[in-house]
């Protein structure tokens, strides 16, 4: 081969090489390129330099009116690690840290490293969970103190700066109830709902439900931004951060120290009366505050066994019965609005009244006639029947109504029921018009009866009974909404008329046993056979609805209610007595100022009273041995 020959070869292969390798460094520029361009267009994310940190907003508080927090909630967190960013020498002074912080024994730390069959894992273990708030700081103290002592190393050593450690992550919230069974059932309670793997409580009864829409969290915090090599977010001008909203909190009228003494009296009655449950409200007669509203039937929210299954919803609106003869008031006031009864004039009885062949009125007192003050004294079923017979069906229909029954009382409790009245043309017949004047054939609840009396309070407007005073975030204060306003029972007149009859029926008629001496007493006693499946059977509801005022201008509307009383039934036995010792408390905790010069006269007049009763029964006595020949 000639050496021209040779010569233009090793040019040929000279210039492929030469060929190749350019397109191999245009190939590794491009790719470079590439790598910038898109370095450039994420914003350097794609290293995980930036970081996006999530905190949960939890569920508003309920407060009592003395600062009490009957109900709130708390994070709880589930501590994570990458076993493969534990340093493998390092692991045994990883377990024994946590073991000191946590509490939990090395032994079961070392078992979630590894499968039921003993294979180590490599990659994310959950370490422990439910770590309340307390522990959860702890640990993530432990978590940098780990980062300091070099336990964890970066997962890729291309990227020294990523080192992940130990995770304290919030994976639930959780609902306290700090006090128990007190303020039960009206707190109500909640279950737990996953959303977005979180675990939240939701409100199923009470005012946890009623309140939902407020006390529920309304926005999580967030903070996106550079990240240090601890994961900590670096605060500068290109850190985005959403403020953490949590839900409203409530505060009630009621004090919780009042509410103790007022559930306790409950208790004891109820043993002492063998009743089934028994509910009492004290409310303010003029705002409609609450200051009390307690049930004998509570719960432990926390703790709900198959025994509460019978107590968890608030009678106090969900509970509809025949009231009885506290119904009578409300019938004499729309007779008196109506201008269709005389104060003055005695209207005759005669012990029994019949209507048509099945339908007969009868009293438990005989009595040949009496004014309408003694027909409410002494709860007479045919005085009312007939006062009720000179009133339209339509005009006792709206009368009641006024006084707020088959309406919801607007209670702010999650569910209401509001009963019902005949209709007006029913209420035209003389059956069903004297049936309903005194509390047969109507059903009502223990809200609707509270509102209705303190119209007798409070210059003939009836209020709408408030739990929650106002609810309150981030230290401003917000009114309550309510869809139910106060109610134009009746006029001043005949307001003023009826509490004094109400008065005279503690003093001397069927509610004497809720008598307080030195403060004002008015109320009416009502007892009631149970109607069930079409029969009135051999069961009673007792109550007693009123109020009860000093002199200093406090003014409340008080209800006892009894459901089932065994060993006494009459309300003169049951809810009354109740009511006095409800009051008893009221006075102890400052909310009635005892008038006590008036409590000796008053004391004085029982005294009187009693020794004329004596003399008469003795006079009797004597009169009828002596008629009969008997020394």
């Amino acid at each position: 081969m000639s050496n021209v020959k040779i010569e233009n070869k090793m040019i040929y292969y000279r210039s492929a090489i030469l060929l190749g390798m350019f397109i191999l460094i245009l190939i590794l520029f491009i790719i470079f390129i590439s790598k910038i361009s898109g370095v450039i267009n994420t914003q350097r994310q794609t290293d995980n330099k930036f970081v996006t940190i999530e905190n949960k907003s939890i569920r508003g508080k309920i407060i009592s009116k003395d600062n009490f927090v009957v109900s709130f909630s708390q994070k709880h967190y589930r501590a994570e690690v990458n076993t493969k960013s534990i340093d493998p020498k390092k692991r045994d002074l990883f377990i024994k840290l946590f073991s000191i912080y946590s509490g939990i024994s090395e032994k079961e730390i070392l078992s979630k490293f590894v499968t039921k069959r003993g294979k180590k894992i490599r990659g994310r273990i959950v370490i422990c969970s439910d770590i309340d708030v307390r522990l959860s700081r702890d640990l993530k103290a432990l978590s940098r103190k780990m980062s300091s002592l070099g336990i964890f190393r970066p997962l890729n050593p291309k990227k020294p700066h990523l080192i992940y450690g130990l995770d304290i992550i919030a994976n639930s919230e959780t609902r306290y109830f700090p006090h128990k069974d007190t303020l039960t059932p009206i707190i109500g309670y909640v279950h737990t709902e996953i959303r977005d793997n979180y675990k939240v409580p939701v409100g199923v009864k009470g005012l946890e439900k009623s309140y939902k829409d407020f006390l529920e969290p309304t926005q999580n915090g967030l903070i996106k931004g550079k990240r240090d090599i601890l994961g900590t977010v670096l605060r500068d001008g290109k850190t985005r951060e959403l403020e953490r909203i949590d839900g409203m909190d409530i505060h009630l009228n009621i004090n919780l120290d009042f509410q103790r003494s007022v559930e306790k009296v409950l208790d004891k009655m109820k043993k002492q009366i063998g009743a089934e449950e028994i509910m009492v409200a004290v409310m303010d007669s003029h705002t409609g505050n609450l200051l009390s509203l307690a049930s004998s039937e509570r719960f432990d929210p926390k703790h709900i066994n198959q025994e509460d299954v019978k107590s968890l919803n608030p009678n106090f609106s969900e509970y509809l019965y025949e009231p009885g003869s506290v119904v009578k008031p409300f019938t004499l006031a729309i007779a008196l609005d109506a201008n269709k009864v005389d104060l003055n004039k005695p209207i005759r009885l005669g012990g029994k009244l019949k209507v048509t062949k099945k339908y007969t009125i009868s009293d438990d007192e005989y009595f040949s006639s009496l004014t309408p003050k003694g027909i409410i004294m002494h709860s007479s079923n045919i005085g009312i029947s007939k006062i009720a017979w000179r009133l339209t069906g339509q005009e006792l229909y709206d009368g009641w109504r006024r006084f707020g029954l088959s309406l919801p009382s607007g209670i702010d409790l999650s569910k209401e029921l509001s009963g019902r009245i005949k209709q007006p043309y029913l209420l035209n017949y003389k059956v069903h018009s004297a049936n309903t004047s005194y509390g047969y054939g109507l059903l009502v609840n223990f809200m609707q009866m509270i509102k209705g009396y303190s119209a007798f309070n409070n210059n003939g407007v009836a209020v709408t009974p408030k739990l929650v005073e106002y609810l309150s975030s981030k230290g401003k204060k917000y009114n309550t909404l309510n869809d139910v306003s106060d109610l134009n029972a009746s006029t001043p007149y005949t307001a003023s008329k009826i509490k004094d009859i109400l008065i005279a029926t503690v003093n001397r008629g069927t509610g004497r046993s809720a008598q307080y001496d030195g403060l004002i007493v008015g109320g009416k006693t009502g007892t009631a056979h149970i109607n069930y499946k079409g029969k009135y059977i051999d069961e009673y509801h007792s109550s007693f609805y009123g109020f009860v005022n000093d002199k200093l201008g406090h003014k409340y509307t008080v209800g006892v209610f009894v459901i089932k009383p065994q060993k006494v039934y009459f309300a003169s036995q049951t809810a009354a007595p109740t009511f006095k010792k409800v009051v008893d408390k009221m006075v102890k905790h400052g909310y009635l100022i005892v008038d006590e010069s008036q409590a000796k006269i008053d004391l004085a007049k029982r005294a009187a009273v009693r020794k004329r009763r004596h003399d008469a029964y003795v006079r009797k006595i004597k009169a009828y041995n002596k008629a009969h020949g008997i020394k």
